[in-house]
């Protein structure tokens, strides 16, 4: 499985988004491509502690740690998989600076890539260094696919 802490699957992410334009559509799901772009910032945004979630229940938990080694293995998520509500994004904005939010989020993470320690997710728990960084790689691959790119 890629790794956003690799400078290859980086460097391929990024010119998957330079290939991405305001008038994309989406070949599955609700969001728009502005909509996608911040979709994508909040994981990152978790995984280096800018963005705290409230912590579900025990029952929930347990549920979620079911599902926790889909996050990153090798196995393609499937599409229109639902979305955690602090994760949906109505709202329209616009796509250049969201855009490039994302890439400065994706540098922010990919700059992390020597720590040993990492925040807790909220939701499925400990990860470590290897896991978060397929995590998030799949996770943006799954969005750029979902634009055809």
């Amino acid at each position: 499985m890629k790794s956003l802490f690799s400078e290859d699957a980086v460097t391929e992410i990024k010119s998957r988004l330079e290939q991405l334009s305001p008038t994309h559509k989406p070949q599955w799901g609700k969001m728009n491509v502005s909509q996608m772009l911040i979709h994508c910032q909040f994981p990152l945004q978790v995984a280096v502690g800018e963005l705290k979630l409230e912590r579900p229940n025990a029952f929930k938990r347990a549920l979620f740690s079911m599902f926790k080694s889909s996050l990153y293995n090798d196995k393609p998520w499937k599409q229109g998989l639902p979305t955690a509500k602090e994760f949906v994004v109505t709202t329209d904005t616009e796509f250049a600076p969201e855009k490039s939010k994302l890439l400065t989020e994706i540098d922010k993470f990919h700059a992390k890539k020597t720590q040993t320690q990492w925040p807790e997710h909220p939701m499925f728990g400990k990860f470590n260094s290897e896991q978060w960084g397929q995590m998030q790689y799949k996770h943006l691959d799954h969005h750029l696919k979902q634009f055809g790119v």
